[in-house]
């Protein structure tokens, strides 16, 4: 397993600025609601520390749809075996195409782990971009 999401140094937080699409209106800068929450999580990162590419995490957040904007669909509980259940079922055997087993579990916890178990906002796409890299499957959002 690959994981270049891996806690990094501070001379070192992204590897790539945020691409976030912007206009301007009448001097002052203007986001869509997308590249809001694509920010949101990009920041979140940079607050953890983790190592991530933008392009990847835009791909991943895109990936998700509408889910991102209701707030008990844009996060996933870290305590709840039925959710876990369902983020290893759905995201990593549907999504990524990986086979049943322990190590889909323990990369789950590792996620978990890295985010912080005590972490109330674990926000779906940034569990799913760090999954994705964990197992190496980026290729799926390119």
């Amino acid at each position: 397993m690959a994981s270049s999401w891996r806690a990094m140094g501070s001379s070192s937080r992204r590897s790539k600025a945020c691409c976030c699409w912007a206009s301007t209106l009448h001097g002052h800068l203007i986001m869509s609601k997308f590249d809001e929450k694509v920010a949101q999580y990009s920041k979140f990162m940079d607050e953890k520390g983790l190592n991530y590419d933008a392009d990847l995490l835009r791909a991943v957040t895109k990936g998700l749809g509408p889910s991102i904007y209701k707030r008990d669909a844009e996060t996933v509980s870290g305590s709840d075996a039925k959710e876990l259940a369902t983020v290893k079922k759905n995201f990593l055997m549907k999504k990524l195409g990986l086979a049943e087993g322990p190590k889909l579990d323990e990369a789950i916890a590792k996620v978990v782990e890295a985010i912080g178990k005590s972490e109330r906002s674990k926000y779906r796409a940034v569990v799913y971009y760090m999954l994705a890299v964990e197992f190496g499957k980026e290729s799926i959002y390119k």
